[in-house]
């Protein structure tokens, strides 16, 4: 039998491992590279020469501001320099923070998917929609997914997927976003024609409810675990 001296760290174990998920995790719907490319208003790459945080219209929310130089473009007429704004940042020692929101350093080179908001160009589906550039075996630029604390879920499948981008070359990523630009208006016409009464796609966060027992069922093997180590003792 297990004495209340016991119950209490059981019980804080198990509020830890409960707790942690949804403090460092996040949930979001999956992005396959086509929906990135037709739903961007531009694409580029550049490199972060700039940040500033600074409070929204509101008073409450921080917003961060990073200046890019445009070193190519590959979607839209985007051209020497364009301010991408995110949510969260820094200012007067308050700081917020937003998973799944992708953060630019000064010096950093990203490939970044935007699109218009009314805070101006942000990035599209954020960390999804973000890309670092990285050196290759041979100093030729790799395109790499950014990585990502955030659950993606497939709404079509109803379950978690893990990202389909791989990294590429700087011109194998080009071909890839002009094939993708090439047979977007096919696409387009093949949604156009799909049945008007096609299923509606369940929300990510509707896709975990109807899992609840086997999450359920997670802590409940979470506490078992931690009553067994506590025994031992």
């Amino acid at each position: 039998m297990i004495t209340n001296n016991r119950l209490l760290p059981l019980m804080a174990l198990v509020a830890l491992a409960i707790a942690a998920p949804a403090a460092q995790a996040s949930v979001a719907q999956a992005a396959s590279f086509d929906e990135k490319v037709d739903h961007a208003a531009a694409i580029i790459l550049g490199k972060c020469v700039k940040t500033e945080a600074r409070y929204d219209s509101t008073g409450r929310w921080i917003v961060t501001y990073a200046t890019f130089a445009v070193e190519q473009s590959m979607k839209g007429d985007a051209a020497g320099q364009v301010i991408i704004a995110t949510p969260g940042g820094s200012v007067n020692g308050i700081h917020q923070e937003t998973i799944g929101v992708p953060v630019f350093n000064v010096g950093d080179e990203h490939v970044v998917f935007l699109r218009n908001t009314r805070v101006g160009l942000t990035p599209l589906y954020f960390d999804q929609g973000t890309y670092n550039v990285a050196a290759g075996d041979h100093g030729e630029k790799l395109i790499v997914p950014m990585p990502s604390n955030v659950i993606h879920i497939d709404t079509q499948r109803g379950m978690a997927v893990a990202p389909a981008d791989e990294p590429k070359t700087l011109a194998v990523f080009k071909s890839a976003v002009s094939e993708s630009m090439r047979t977007s208006g096919e696409r387009m016409r093949m949604s156009a024609m799909s049945p008007s009464k096609a299923k509606p796609q369940e929300s990510a966060w509707r896709t975990l409810a109807g899992n609840k027992w086997l999450i359920a069922l997670a802590f409940v093997g979470i506490a078992i675990a931690a009553w067994q180590l506590l025994r031992r003792r």
